[in-house]
This record gives C-alpha cells, structure tokens and sequence, in this order.
C-alpha cells in the first residue's frame, strides 16, 4: 500500500474535495483516513503562491550570482 498525503475541504453536504488532483498510475480503490485540523489555518500565513514566488525570486538570483558566503551570512549572528 502507498500513501499520499493532500489536503482538502468537508462541505456542508459532508462532500470531500482535495484541493490537488491525486497522482496516480490507475485508476483504484482507496483507504481515506480523515485528519481534522484543530484550528483553522491563520489567514496572515503566506499564501502557496506568496513563497513559491519568493522561491523563483532566490532561485533567478542565485543563477544570476547575487549570492553570499554562508560565513558571511554568520556574521552578527550570536548563538549561546
């Protein structure tokens, strides 16, 4: 048995819709195991978008060699 793990929303119909499509090599039966979050997710977390921009941003920056040496990023830092 393999596991995915994808997150989705209960309607009010008790209807489960996932937020991704699955990925799969067939179609199959499946297993839902149900997690409720306790608390809803904070609304000023970053959106998926927010820091997969900010991923791309890192990412064209590196490539165009605006990079730091890790010791340089060490400086001021004062770990106990």
């Amino acid at each position: 048995m393999k596991a995915q793990e994808v997150m989705g929303t209960v309607d009010d119909k008790g209807q489960l819709s996932l937020d991704e499509p699955l990925v799969v090599e067939k179609h199959s039966r499946v297993r839902v195991i149900m997690l409720f979050l306790e608390k809803e997710i904070d609304e000023d977390d970053e959106s998926k978008e927010s820091v997969l921009d900010s991923l791309r941003k890192s990412f064209r920056e590196a490539k165009a060699g605006k990079t730091k040496p890790v010791s340089q990023l060490w400086d001021g830092i004062d770990a106990e």
